[in-house]
């Protein structure tokens, strides 16, 4: 299972690889660190390996970074997929300035794991 995630998802994305590790799922975890340039071969390396992908930014799901490189990966390493890609962003609504009510735009560990959980279904 490959998981790029983008800024300050990379830790959340860890917290989730770490619980799911015990339950015998292992994941690799990507942070791309710069945008551009992107390290592309490295996401695609990964892809190829695990054959899946969950891409958690959060940005929104609309135009944001996570629909690039889903396209991408789409592009590059279509035959090595053995599952649809995921995408784990925010909602497409403005950011509130309120802690709690960003929390829930914002994606959080728990809407990772569900995501990881279908990829593998």
């Amino acid at each position: 299972m490959t998981v790029v995630a983008i800024s300050i998802m990379v830790q959340k994305a860890l917290a989730v690889a770490e619980k799911l590790a015990s339950e015998g799922i292992d994941m690799e975890v990507i942070d791309p660190r710069t945008l551009v340039p992107m390290d592309w071969e490295t996401i695609y390396a990964s892809v190829r390996k695990t054959g899946r992908l969950v891409i958690m930014d959060e940005g929104h799901f609309t135009g944001g970074v996570a629909g690039e490189i889903a396209a991408m990966v789409g592009k590059e390493c279509f035959d090595y997929l053995d599952a649809p890609i995921e995408r784990v962003c925010a909602t497409d609504t403005p950011i509130p300035f309120s802690p709690p009510m960003e929390e829930f735009v914002i994606p959080q560990e728990n809407d990772l794991e569900v995501a990881i959980r279908q990829v593998l279904a």
